[in-house]
């Protein structure tokens, strides 16, 4: 697979719902990258402008709960976040994010949102299963990815996966 680097938002905050992440009032938006201008505009209206190219989001379990929105994984990825780390994600959001190639939905043990702190430089190792927190020179687990969620990734995404 590869390897990610990036800077750390992190919002310690369970159960962020689509609606945070997107508020529905933009759902009538179809430009993509206008779309991004209003991402988790419910939580930090500041966000877009935290946000550069390969960042990563750091929250609470059960994220994108609520509303099956495609909008959410979408207007992430367009402000630049390539993966989102959490105890847990809603399925609908996690498989959106994968199935779309849009996101990496990273599940994390709880007790590393404790070690990783807002703007902390890290290193993603998606083939040894690591998170390397460069900023303090540490190393935790990633709950590796089944070989079909795996395979649909390396393809970016489900339409372009091969049945094999």
């Amino acid at each position: 697979m590869m390897v990610l680097k990036g800077t750390v938002h992190k919002y310690n905050k369970p159960n962020i719902d689509t609606d945070v992440i997107i508020p529905g009032p933009y759902l009538k938006i179809h430009d993509h990258d206008e779309l991004a201008k209003h991402a988790m505009e419910g939580l930090d209206t500041n966000f877009i402008n935290k946000v550069s190219k390969g960042d990563f989001l750091l929250v609470g379990h059960n994220f994108g709960c609520g509303s099956s929105r495609e909008h959410a994984p979408i207007a992430l990825s367009k402000t630049g976040i390539k993966a989102i780390l959490s105890p847990s994600f809603a399925r609908i959001f996690y498989r959106n994010s994968i199935d779309g190639g849009y996101l990496l939905p990273i599940e994390i043990e709880e007790n590393i949102l404790e070690k990783i702190d807002d703007k902390d430089e890290i290193e993603i190792n998606l083939n040894t299963n690591i998170i390397l927190n460069v900023t303090k020179k540490e190393s935790y687990p990633i709950k590796p990815f089944s070989k079909i969620i795996s395979d649909i990734i390396e393809a970016g995404g489900l339409f372009n996966y091969k049945i094999t």
